[in-house]
């Protein structure tokens, strides 16, 4: 039986577009409310002006320790409690390794890594503090296989799922449900289909790609079981993919 989300109070990463931004949609209708937290401020404020929820926006560079430290705490201050952790922010760097430009990569593991961990690890105080919650990281297809394309960006969401599932019997006592969503390929910016007709073929032509959509309701599906289920990994794939 679906667990009711009204009044839930969330944190999204990365919520000017793609997964982020779906996911705000799909969770203002059902009565969360919601910080928006990403670098692009109008983006959000647009976002945020046509949801039919009480909405926080924060300008956020994840790689900001001091950011993340503000968007936590400008959250308890609007909101009182925090109830969900969405760490969706992400960049996607593939290519040959011997080739790459290692200052990319190593910004790449400071987003998908680091301020994953430094997200958490500000908010599971607050949630023990307050009986209970839900992180729910977004992971990739790549944490669970190897591809040779990517070498760096696997190794960025291997380690994610490394620190999900220990992570989760460390906290589970607490109340604070751990979970990772791992798509394969989706029609977003990330993937550089910038354009809504490209990512539509992509999506509905092609079938290599799910939509932002699809991910979002696998969201609202682990967010919304009751407090004794824990979707621990949810991996989603394009019914075309070849993975």
């Amino acid at each position: 039986m679906a667990m009711d989300l009204a009044d839930k109070v969330v944190i999204i990463t990365g919520a000017s577009s793609g997964i982020g931004e779906a996911s705000a949609r799909l969770l203002s209708q059902q009565g969360c409310k919601l910080t928006l937290a990403a670098r692009s401020i109008d983006k959000m404020k647009s976002l945020a002006a046509e949801l039919s929820t009480e909405t926080l926006v924060v300008a956020a560079d994840l790689t900001d320790p001091d950011d993340i430290t503000n968007m936590v705490e400008g959250t308890m201050e609007r909101f009182g409690r925090i109830d969900v952790m969405l760490a969706n922010a992400g960049v996607y760097v593939p290519g040959q390794f011997a080739d790459g430009d290692i200052d990319a990569y190593s910004s790449m593991l400071k987003l998908n890594v680091d301020a994953v961990f430094r997200c958490v690890h500000t908010v599971i105080p607050i949630m023990k503090a307050g009986g209970g919650g839900d992180i729910v990281v977004t992971s990739s297809i790549s944490g669970h296989i190897d591809i040779v394309g990517e070498p760096v960006y696997s190794a960025s969401k291997h380690a994610v799922q490394t620190f999900v599932h220990t992570l989760r019997r460390q906290v589970a006592a607490d109340g604070i449900r751990v979970m990772s969503l791992a798509p394969g390929p989706v029609a977003n910016p990330m993937q550089w289909l910038y354009e809504p007709e490209e990512q539509k073929q992509a999506v509905e032509v092609a079938g290599s790609h799910l939509a932002s959509e699809d991910c979002a309701d696998a969201i609202l599906f682990m967010l919304s079981r009751p407090p004794h289920v824990t979707i621990r990994d949810l991996v989603i794939l394009p019914q075309m993919n070849r993975v």
